[in-house]
Parts: C-alpha cells; sequence; structure tokens
C-alpha cells in the first residue's frame, strides 16, 4: 500500500497492526514472498484502522536486555581463572557502588532542592513587594508581568532543553524506569545528557510555577546516578575510566538501577523502607535477598546524607530534621477513632474516582498531543503557555477572593495583606505564592480556621485541572507533589464540613483529613499500595496512622481500577512499550507454546563463513539465533525449520546478534591466527563495547575475509532454556518472566528448534478490565511506533 501525503499510511509487516502519531494509520496486508513458503508465517489478514492514542498495539522497535548469563566458553574460563577472590573482591565492589550510589543521589538531590528554593524565594518575594506597593499605587499589573514573566522565562530554559535536547527526560520518568526495570531497552532513558536536562528540567519547572513536582524525577535522575557509577565509563563522552568494568552486562547493571531508584524515591520522601519496597512493587521484576540488603544500605545512605546536608543549609547543623526534599513535618497528635474507618475508605472512594477522572483525561489530553502538537516549536510554546495560564490563574484567584485570616496564623513566609485589614492576611495568596510542597505542609498543619472550604474546593478545582493539563507537556515534571496537593485540599474540606456538623468533637483534626485526602488522591493515581502506605507513614513520622491510610490506599486502588488502569500504565501502553505483568493472563492454560511462537526461525550451525553472517545480519533484525547442527534435509517435505541459509538440525545454543557483531569486527576467523590469542581475552572483549554495540555498517569486512569461517561453539551459550511446543502459554510466560529471558526457544519431541518466543509474542496477550467485566485481547505489533 503506497503512503498518500494528505492521509499517511505506513506500512506494517504482516501479523502486525500499524499505529504512530498520524490522525489514522491503517494495516497493510499485502502478501510478501515469503508467504508462500512452508511454514507460512502467521498473518492478519484483514484490514484494520486504528486511532492514534490505541491502546492495543506494541512497538516492535522495542528490544529487550540480556538477563540471562551466558555460561560460554569464556564464561567458563574466566570463572576458572578468576576463583574466589575475585568474588569477594566483587561483592566488596558492589557494596562500595550502592554507597556511592546513595550519597552522589542525595547530593544532587540537595543541588536541585536549594536551586529551587533560591530561585522560588527570588521570585515570590518580588512578587509580595510589587503586590503590595502596587495596592496603594494603583499598578497591580506590574506584579502579574512580573509573575509572568518569571514563570515564562524559567520554563522555557527547561522546555527548550527537553524538546530539542533529549525529549526521553520529559514527565518523571518513571514510567522509563519501570519498562527498563521490567527488561524493556529504553533508549536514551540512562545517558549523562539526559541526567542534564532532567535537573535543570524539573527545577525549571519546579521554580517555573508549572503544577509539578520533583519527588517523581528524583527517581528517574537516581536510577542514572546508579547506572553511571556502576559501569566505570561513560558512553556519552567516550571515556571509559577502566574500572568496574566486570558490571558491563545486564543484569548486573540492572540491580543497580534498582537500587538507584529506591535511592530517588528515599531522597524525595525521606523514606527508606519506602524507597525499597516502591523498587520491588512498581520496579524490579527480579529479586533476591541479597539485593534487598543493598538497595536497603543504599536507601538509608541518601537519606542520612541529605539530612546531614539539608539541616547544615537551613542552619540546623547536626539536628537532622529534614529527612527528604518533601518534608510533611511532624503530626503531633495523628490519632482516629474506630469509626473514622469508614470515613476513611468513604475518602478512597472519592479518591479512586478523581484519580480514574485524572488518567482518562490526561490520556485524551496525550492523544491530542501526539495528534497536533509534534512540532517541537509548538510544544516549547505550549509549556509556555500553560506557565502563563499558572501565574494569570493565581494573581486572579489573590485579586478576586476576599478570605482574610489573622496575620498570627500566618503558613507563609511571603503574607500579602492585599484587600485586608490590618493584621491579617490573604490566605489563598499563601497557597500560591510558594512552592507546592510548601503548600501541601501547609494544609496539613496549618491551624482549624486556616482555610474557608469554598475557596480551598475553588482552589483544588483549579490545581487539579492545572495538574493534568502539565503533565505531559515537554518539560521535567511529577505527579506526586501536585496529586498530593490537590487531595490535601479536598481532604481538608471535608474535615472542615465535618467540623460544621460536630463542632465539638474532640476527635476531629483538618489536616488528618488533608493527610488522608492526599493518600486517597495518589492512591486513586497512580494505584501504589504497600510501598505508598510506608512512604506516607515514614514521611509524617506516625507509624499509628498505617491502618488507615493502608485501608484509604486499597480502597483508592480498588475503585480506581474498576474504571480504568493505572496512570503509569495507561501511558506505558501509549508508548506501545511490550511491558510483561507479574502474572501471565488467567484462563489462558488452552494456548500452546506453538501457537504463541514466532516462526520460521533463522538459525546458524556452529561453523559458518562469514559471507553467510553477514548477510543475515544484513537482512534479518533478530537478536538471538539458535546454533544448530548442521545436516541435509533429504525429505521431498519441506522442514519445519526455515533459514536464510538452509535447513536446519538439532539444538546445540543459542548466540546472540551483539555477540556475533563482536566476532566479526575483531575477525575471530578459524582462519585467522590470532582467534586464540583474541579469546584469551576472555569476556572482557564483550564487556568493552557494552552497552552500545556496532552495526552491521560499521564494520568493513574485506572481501578476501568472506569466504572465512568461524566457529561459534566458544561464543554460543550451550544449555539455552528450551520449552516443548505443548508447552501453554502460562508455563512460558513464568519461565520467561522468572528467569529474566530474552529468548525462549520452542523445540519439537526430537529438539529440533521449531520457533521462538519473544517478550513481545508473550505482551500481546493482555487482559483488559473495565467496569467490573475482564478478558483476553491479543494486541497488534508494529514496527513503525
Amino acid at each position: 500500500m503506497e503512503q498518500n501525503e494528505k492521509d499517511p499510511l505506513i506500512k506494517v509487516s504482516s501479523g502486525s497492526l500499524s499505529y504512530r502519531t498520524e490522525e489514522v494509520v491503517t494495516t497493510n496486508d499485502e502478501t510478501n514472498a515469503e508467504s508462500s513458503s512452508w511454514p507460512p508465517r502467521k498473518q492478519n489478514r484483514s484490514t484494520e484502522t486504528v486511532a492514534v492514542g490505541s491502546l492495543d498495539v506494541l512497538s516492535a522497535k522495542y528490544e529487550s536486555l540480556d538477563y540471562e548469563v551466558c555460561e560460554n566458553h569464556l564464561f567458563l574460563e574466566e570463572e576458572r581463572k578468576t576463583g574466589y577472590s575475585f568474588y569477594i573482591r566483587k561483592n566488596v565492589a558492589r557494596w562500595f557502588i550502592f554507597l556511592l550510589i546513595g550519597v552522589c543521589t542525595a547530593i544532587l538531590g540537595v543541588i536541585i532542592d536549594i536551586t529551587i528554593d533560591v530561585l522560588s524565594h527570588i521570585k515570590y518575594g518580588y512578587i509580595k513587594d510589587y503586590i503590595d506597593h502596587c495596592l496603594t499605587e494603583d499598578c497591580l499589573y506590574v506584579p502579574y508581568l512580573v509573575w509572568l514573566g518569571f514563570n515564562v522565562g524559567i520554563v522555557l530554559i527547561g522546555s527548550f532543553l527537553v524538546a530539542f535536547v533529549e525529549p526521553v527526560a520529559a514527565g518523571s520518568g518513571i514510567p522509563q524506569v519501570k519498562c527498563y526495570l521490567n527488561g524493556v531497552n529504553m533508549p536514551r532513558l540512562l545517558r549523562i545528557k539526559t541526567l542534564v536536562v532532567k535537573v535543570i528540567g524539573v527545577i525549571s519547572t519546579v521554580a517555573g510555577g508549572l503544577a509539578g513536582g520533583k519527588e517523581g524525577p528524583m527517581i528517574h535522575a537516581g536510577a542514572v546516578v546508579a547506572a553511571g557509577l556502576s559501569q566505570g565509563k561513560s558512553s556519552s563522552a567516550n571515556k571509559d575510566f577502566g574500572f568496574f568494568y566486570y558490571f558491563r552486562e545486564d543484569h548486573e547493571k540492572r540491580d543497580f538501577v534498582s537500587g538507584g531508584a529506591a535511592a530517588g524515591v528515599a531522597a524525595a520522601f525521606g523514606a527508606p523502607v519506602g524507597g525499597v519496597l516502591f523498587s520491588l512493587e512498581e520496579g524490579s521484576s527480579f529479586w533476591n535477598q541479597s539485593l534487598t540488603w543493598r538497595i536497603f544500605f543504599a536507601s538509608s545512605v541518601c537519606t542520612f546524607t541529605l539530612n546531614i546536608i539539608l539541616s547544615s543549609y537551613h542552619g540546623h547543623p547536626g539536628e537532622l530534621n529534614y529527612y527528604g526534599l518533601l518534608n510533611f513535618g511532624h503530626f503531633e497528635n495523628l490519632n482516629y477513632e474506630l469509626f473514622e474507618l469508614l470515613l476513611f475508605c468513604f475518602m478512597g472512594v472519592i479518591g479512586g474516582i478523581l484519580g480514574s477522572v485524572y488518567t482518562y483525561v490526561n490520556y485524551k489530553l496525550t492523544v491530542f498531543r501526539m495528534r497536533y502538537i509534534k512540532a517541537r516549536i509548538l510544544k516549547v510554546l505550549e509549556a509556555c503557555f500553560v506557565a502563563a495560564v499558572s501565574a494569570t490563574v493565581g494573581l486572579l484567584m489573590i485579586y478576586t477572593l476576599d478570605d482574610c485570616k489573622p496575620l498570627g496564623q500566618d503558613p507563609t513566609e511571603h503574607p500579602v495583606q492585599m484587600y485586608c485589614r490590618d493584621n491579617e492576611y490573604n490566605s489563598i495568596a499563601a497557597l500560591w505564592l510558594q512552592v507546592p510542597e510548601a503548600s501541601v505542609r501547609s494544609l496539613f498543619h496549618d491551624p482549624p480556621a486556616s482555610h474557608d472550604p469554598w475557596t480551598l474546593l475553588l482552589f483544588m478545582v483549579i490545581y487539579f485541572i492545572l495538574s493534568i493539563w502539565t503533565y505531559g507537556l515537554s518539560v521535567s515534571a511529577g505527579i506526586f507533589i501536585p496529586t498530593l496537593l490537590t487531595g490535601a485540599a479536598w481532604g481538608r474540606v471535608i474535615g472542615i464540613l465535618i467540623g460544621y456538623i460536630y463542632p465539638n468533637a474532640t476527635w476531629l483534626d483538618p489536616g488528618k483529613y488533608a493527610l488522608i485526602g492526599a493518600a486517597a488522591q495518589l492512591g486513586g493515581v497512580v494505584r501504589m499500595t504497600i510501598s505508598l502506605t510506608v512512604i506516607l507513614i515514614e514521611a509524617t513520622g506516625n507509624i499509628t496512622f498505617g491502618l488507615p491510610l493502608m485501608m484509604t490506599l486499597m480502597t483508592a486502588k480498588w475503585v480506581g481500577e474498576f474504571f480504568c488502569e493505572g496512570f503509569y500504565d495507561v501511558h506505558i501502553h501509549l508508548q506501545a512499550v511490550p511491558l510483561l505483568d507479574w502474572d501471565p493472563p488467567p484462563l489462558s492454560s488452552n494456548l500452546f507454546a506453538s501457537e504463541v511462537m514466532g516462526y520460521p526461525v533463522v538459525v546458524l550451525p556452529t561453523i559458518v563463513k562469514v559471507s553467510k553472517l553477514v548477510e543475515i545480519l544484513s537482512s534479518e533484525t533478530y537478536c538471538g539465533f539458535p546454533v544448530v547442527d548442521k545436516i541435509t534435509n533429504e525429505s521431498s517435505q519441506p522442514s519445519l525449520l526455515y533459514s536464510l541459509m538452509e535447513s536446519g538440525g538439532k539444538l546445540r545454543g543459542l548466540i546472540l546478534r551483539s555477540q556475533l557483531l563482536i566476532i566479526l569486527k575483531n575477525k575471530l576467523y578459524i582462519e585467522s591466527d590470532e582467534t586464540w590469542n583474541h579469546q584469551n581475552l576472555g569476556r572482557n572483549l564483550f564487556r568493552h563495547h557494552y552497552p552500545r554495540y556496532p552495526t552491521i555498517k560499521d564494520i568493513y569486512i574485506p572481501e578476501e575475509e568472506m569466504n572465512f569461517t568461524i566457529d561459534l561453539r566458544p561464543y554460543m551459550n550451550p544449555s539455552p532454556y528450551t520449552a516443548q511446543h505443548v508447552a501453554s502459554l502460562p508455563r512460558i510466560f513464568r519461565l520467561f518472566r522468572a528467569l529474566g529471558l530474552r529468548h525462549l526457544i520452542i523445540v519439537n519431541d526430537s529438539n529440533d528448534v521449531i520457533g521462538m518466543v519473544t517478550r513481545k509474542d508473550l505482551a500481546r496477550y493482555r487482559v483488559w478490565r473495565h467496569l467490573g467485566h475482564m478478558g483476553l485481547e491479543e494486541l497488534k505489533i508494529s514496527d513503525k511506533i
């Protein structure tokens, strides 16, 4: 099907469904030359049209990470030569790296926090002075222009960097980190350039007045720090420092990134245990006991380091009063009555409903951006426009709402008198003229009469809309703080209204209901339970409130999932990432490996000619090739094992594309005298190029070398994981998921290779849930997303 300039279409391979950021994309069901071969490729011959924003398509561009240890000849030789001394040294190095991760993540968090604190103090100080001055001089347009200039100018810097330098730094980065830890290779996610743009971007977002927080991006920043420290080199700077080379493997790097994500949570909320649980619940798909200890160590070091530095910065050295970037403050008397648990569950229901509304509206807005706001300059202009709207709405509320409170209850360092009487301040200005986390703290701890409920409700509605509008902009911003602030606002309103009904109740505290509302709102959006409960317990310093928080979060999660999936899951589906759930689809045991696998399979003999290898690597994009015994198929019936070369034989092993490329680049030919000298370098020969391997186009092979041969046996994995063709989908799913596989070879009763199962083959079977109903759907795969 040809492309049309008016209605762009994309060509999709057999068995795929198209999807990209045009208004409509259409599948191509043309048959190709391979469709007449035996056995035929699985195809979807129907023509379907999918609108932008479809959640039932997977992208073929995402590749998996190689978590499986390749136990080849080089691995065995290295293990034999190094011995126990190297094993101990490697373990010590692991602990040292986790120590560095904790310290460096804390320092990074301090830099972000202090920079935002300084910029915000300057910004809101100027706005307050101009408001106070112009109130008597009749020039109230001046503080508006000042506020507008600060917001747009600061946001312009961060948005420009995100849009033009590193788009992957947009948003919080949590969905991408979650995908990486699940086993998906997310391009450019863990680069130093991404970290720099992320740090500058989140500073500009918060200081620029957008409804975004710095806590979510800290998780992404911690992951990048961990990935960089653990490798001992920088691919971006093309600098190899020569240490930690033995950690240059996907499964090793994954563990460090898990620790970095947990350290980011610890830095953000001052919650080391919550960081470990977050990495376990929302991040890492592969876990062990020793990893738990190391991650907890990194999180604790991060919290301690950040506490020391921030306490000294705020003039309290040695007191350790600043546990994290988001300081909820200590609740002195946070108690509850038994009957209040029903009220907390009711607030959980509200949080689940509002969280579903938040997710759905943001999803629709994201789809609109994918369709119409594709140019980079438009993305920057949109971010600046939202920053301008935030300043306009904030100042309009300050100018128009007459909500005055006694100055003795002032919750902000920039009190504005506005039209209030002497010794009074404008309480709505107190919420706008400070960073969002300070407003959350105010709603938690302000005295009972500090806010008018209707003013607070209006603020909640406006900020709820702004937070939906902000996430998805070309800026670095998280949803934790905006969601907590929205929930704290309506939660405090509920507490005030209950106070009107029971004016003499001793158990009533609006700050307590603000905390429950914040938890309900956040739980209704992100659908976290265990980790979020512990994070809030550690952040508030009150363990007695664990049961109400848990009940609220569970209720919010259940109610939210009745309507739609969680916020992060929706955005992962929008990016068409082949994410694997914890468990296989229910009631899917009637699907067998022979129906799930991809076939035919390109195989390699144990000894292969260079010309054939170059031909396969140039024409195929597969990342793993089964190695088989070379046989001659004398049967008149075509073999089920189909190859570009010849019919295959019994399985001998598995070799990766990256290994083949390094072999070709280093000319490890049988005919070469240098072959065994290269092999003596061991696995470091392959680690040297990690993680950016050359492509076949980057490798020059003279014509006279095309007839040389390569023995794959020293390099291949001689014992890859396999499954019988009669194995059920749940069985191969658990095997694939638990072991972190990238390839699962399917064999018949004679151990002949008949197919291959990869991540996309399993991820395309997804369970949908909506309004109490559920079912199994088979997604389509596009190579053009």
